[in-house]
This record gives structure tokens, C-alpha cells and sequence, in this order.
């Protein structure tokens, strides 16, 4: 492939949407807006690798004329060197462009809404679930992330049975997509008196937050019902119905199935803003229902061992006699659980985003 050629289409495609950016026509469809000035960073962001690349090029092939037209020893010696070092960024530079050339998941830059639940192994699940919600406010702090928490449930001895929260910052889903499915643990709970190795699981799920105009919902047909938050909070809690629930008969555009959708919110005291996040939940839950279709199909398309598109895989064991993390997508296994657990899990997004990308890069032929 000729990379400077697909670099001159992108360069034409780039001062299009531009002009289209200042259409009144366009900025009046809310929608094509966001969606062309979503398109418009994103080719900057490739064409600012790409112009370092093009620099690179000419300044080789400029430097390689006067080494092989200049008569002074000194000029040609000059020439060489810049030759030596410019051959030698070529292909990280090239490397680069190729990764920036490869069509990005519009979904990247949304915020999240995560969701993780006690699976097999009853209160030990659910103190592991606890653990894992710990493990990603770490690593929230470490990012800049903020998170709000919508909803939980807590386990008998501790921990959750499900919490619920949302993620906000830059570029959070492309961060946290690959921790959906199930996360396995092997350790001797603290109730095992007989020192037995036990093997207990919980489930991640990451959902890009959807945007408002994204999603049709018939605000009309949603049934609210007001409730009492449960929990600290004083004479407010006692007297003031801020919890909300919501139901909504939602009919699967893929299939023609109709479910009711349910969501409960008592996540402040204000049961206006309980409502809104509510909203957000419900067109969240839709969004990712009508495009779990289109993620199983990239999924299956790509056949890639990172694969977000089956929540039910198991992808990572957590084992803490041997200290270890293993990551089964990729057979990334290391030693650092007790950092690992404190938020340090940023080397395992990186390899899985690595391995992510080598296999896209070689289906793209680039």
C-alpha cells in the first residue's frame, strides 16, 4: 500500500468536512454535527502523525541528493549522517501512521457504564467483586477518570452483589472495553477455616454511555415510579420519595422482541437529577443492546483473540497463593498482584491493545 497516497485522500477528505463544519445546514442536524466533528479529530489526530512522516521522507530523499551530487567530502560526510538517522525513525514513524490509518472504533472516545456482579461462588464472589470496584477507582485516580456510583447491591459479609457506575474522562471505553467478561479468582476466603483453596468469579461488563440523539425513546411510554432511598442519610432519607424507577417496553429492532427494560436510581438526593441519570441508564442499555449486534459481527469478523464481543469468556485469573495475574486472550501472566490490585493494570490494556492492533494491522494489509 502506498502510504503517502492514502494520506494525500485523507489530507482532501479533512478540508471537506471542514468546510461542511461551517455550513449552516449542518451545524442545524445536531447529530451529522457531532458526528463530522467527531470524524474531523480524528483525522487530525492521523494527519499530524502523517505530516511527521511526510517530513521524514522528503528530508531522506533530500539528503540522499546531495549525497550523491555534492563534490565536497564534508557536505556528503553531513548528508550521510542525516541519512544514517533518518532511515533509522523511518519505520517507527511508519509504524505510527499505519496504527493511526486503521479505522478507529467510534465508540473510543465515549464514557462508560460499567457494571460488575458476584458470580459463581456466593460471598466470595461478592467480596471479589468488591475487590475488582476497588481495583478500578485505583486505577481511576491513577488515569484522571472520575466515577459516579448509580446503583449497588452488597453482599452478605461484604463486597457487592452488583454495583453500577459511570465512568467519565478521555477516551474511557477505548481504555476499559477490553475488561468486559468474566474475572476468575483463586485464594482461601477468609471463612475457609480448613485453609481450602477456593476458585469464585465475577462479571465486568463495559458499555460506551450512548448520546442522547442516538437512541429513539417515546419519553411518553416510560412508567416512573418515586420510592424512599434506603441507607445513611438522616431525616431526608425517611421523609423524601428522591429514589426513581423506571419501565420501559423496548422492542429489539434486530429481532422484534419486546422486554421491559427496568432501572432503579437513588444515586443523590434529587429526584430530578435521579430521573436524568436514569434516562442516561435507559438509552445506555438500549444503545448497547442494538449495537451488540454490530459489535458480535466485528467480533466474529475479526475473529481476534481480544475480542470484546462475548461477555460470558472467561479472560483473566486472579491467583493469590501464586501472586499472579494471567490474562487468557493473550497468555499475559505476571507477578504483581498486590500492585495489580492497587490499580497497576495499565500494562495489561497496553499489551491487549497491542495485540489488538498487530491483528488488525495484518487484516488491513497494512
Amino acid at each position: 500500500m502506498d502510504i503517502l497516497a492514502k494520506i494525500e485522500g485523507l489530507e482532501g477528505k479533512f478540508h471537506e468536512i471542514n468546510l461542511l463544519l461551517t455550513d449552516p445546514a449542518v451545524i442545524a442536524d445536531q447529530a451529522r454535527y457531532v458526528r463530522l466533528n467527531r470524524e474531523y479529530h480524528d483525522l487530525e489526530r492521523v494527519l499530524l502523525s502523517a505530516g511527521k512522516y511526510k517530513q521524514a521522507v522528503l528530508q531522506l530523499a533530500s539528503a540522499k541528493e546531495v549525497f550523491f551530487h555534492e563534490s565536497d567530502p564534508e557536505m556528503k560526510e553531513l548528508a550521510r549522517e542525516e541519512i544514517d538517522s533518518l532511515e533509522a525513525r523511518l519505520p517507527a514513524l511508519e509504524e505510527d501512521v499505519k496504527l493511526q490509518l486503521l479505522p478507529q472504533d467510534p465508540e473510543d472516545g465515549k464514557n462508560v457504564v460499567m457494571e460488575i456482579r458476584s458470580g459463581t461462588g456466593g460471598d466470595e464472589a461478592a467480596l471479589f467483586a468488591g475487590d475488582l470496584f476497588r481495583m478500578y477507582t485505583k486505577y481511576f485516580e491513577i488515569k484522571g477518570f472520575k466515577y459516579i456510583v448509580s446503583s449497588f447491591s452488597e453482599g452478605a459479609v461484604g463486597g457487592y452483589k452488583e454495583i453500577i457506575f459511570n465512568v467519565t474522562g478521555q477516551n474511557v471505553y477505548g481504555t476499559l472495553k477490553y475488561e468486559s467478561g468474566v474475572h476468575r479468582v483463586q485464594r482461601v476466603p477468609a471463612t475457609e477455616t480448613q485453609g481450602r483453596l477456593h476458585t469464585s468469579a465475577a462479571t465486568v461488563a463495559v458499555l460506551p454511555e450512548a448520546d442522547e440523539f442516538e437512541v429513539h425513546i417515546n419519553e411518553g411510554e416510560i412508567k416512573w415510579e418515586t420510592f424512599r432511598s434506603g441507607g445513611a442519610g438522616g431525616q431526608n432519607v425517611n421523609k423524601v420519595e428522591s429514589g426513581v424507577r423506571l419501565r420501559y417496553m423496548w422492542k429489539n429492532p434486530n429481532t422484534g422482541e419486546v422486554q421491559e427494560i427496568l432501572i432503579e436510581c437513588t444515586e443523590t438526593r434529587d429526584q430530578p437529577k435521579n430521573k436524568e441519570r436514569a434516562l442516561a441508564r435507559l438509552r445506555t442499555q438500549i444503545y448497547d443492546k442494538e449495537h451488540q449486534k454490530y459489535i458480535d459481527d466485528i467480533a466474529s469478523r475479526r475473529k481476534t483473540m481480544v475480542s470484546t464481543g462475548d461477555r460470558s469468556a472467561k479472560i483473566r485469573t486472579y491467583n493469590y497463593p501464586q501472586g499472579r495475574i494471567t490474562d487468557h486472550r493473550i497468555g499475559y501472566t505476571v507477578y504483581n498482584l498486590a500492585a495489580f490490585m492497587d490499580g497497576d493494570i495499565q500494562g495489561v490494556i497496553d499489551a491487549l491493545t497491542v495485540a489488538e492492533n498487530a491483528e488488525r494491522l495484518k487484516e488491513a494489509n497494512l
